[in-house]
């Protein structure tokens, strides 16, 4: 350590990236209606480490997936939304990945987070993994949800859609296009369908 850095990585934690969050949103975009103003799921976990805890839809990724996929499957077996059809208008990566500890298992994670739009009246259909569900405004999301990086990631949420033109004058996504990545938020649009 000659020149006061250390050189090669010391213990510490580990480092991990193989956990997704999905904040589903539903309401009516750049309208100001504040009965049909945007709200966000949240759903309670029912077994630990999160038994009680209300959060966004969030899951493990698979080997051989991509963030992305494991993101849209998770909010399949979770909530039944399929991201790729109606009524989901839209589904996005956010910029923005918010580190956090769990000293529990000395580790480290960074976890990309993801949006899907839905159109009202969508609910959701719970698995046996979640014991009750909610809507809350997305204004007043950030006084409900747990952890510093999910009020970031909503912060993101509601600049992006302040910003944005209703998911109705962006492409749709093609239930066919399961492969193809969503676009980060800021573009707010899903790319070409790929074949």
């Amino acid at each position: 350590m000659t020149d006061g850095y250390r050189h090669e990585p010391g213990p510490g934690p580990r480092l991990r990236a193989d956990v997704v969050d999905v904040y589903i949103v539903r309401g009516a975009w750049g309208q100001p209606q504040p009965s049909r103003a945007p709200q966000l799921l949240l759903i309670k976990r029912a077994k630990p480490p999160l038994l009680g805890t209300w959060h966004p839809v969030m899951g493990h990724i698979e080997p051989g997936e991509r963030a992305w996929q494991a993101a849209a499957r998770e909010a399949s077996e979770e909530t039944a939304l399929n991201v790729w059809a109606p009524p989901c208008a839209g589904f996005f990566a956010l910029e923005q990945v918010h580190p956090f500890y769990i000293a529990a298992l000395d580790c480290v994670v960074l976890s990309p987070r993801f949006l899907a739009l839905v159109e009202p009246p969508w609910e959701p259909t719970l698995n046996h993994e979640h014991s009750a569900a909610r809507w809350v405004q997305l204004d007043e999301a950030h006084s409900h949800v747990t952890w510093p990086g999910q009020r970031a990631a909503l912060a993101e949420i509601r600049d992006a859609l302040s910003r944005s033109p209703s998911p109705h004058s962006r492409p749709h996504a093609d239930p066919g296009r399961q492969h193809a990545a969503p676009m980060t938020l800021d573009l707010l649009r899903l790319p070409p369908p790929t074949r």
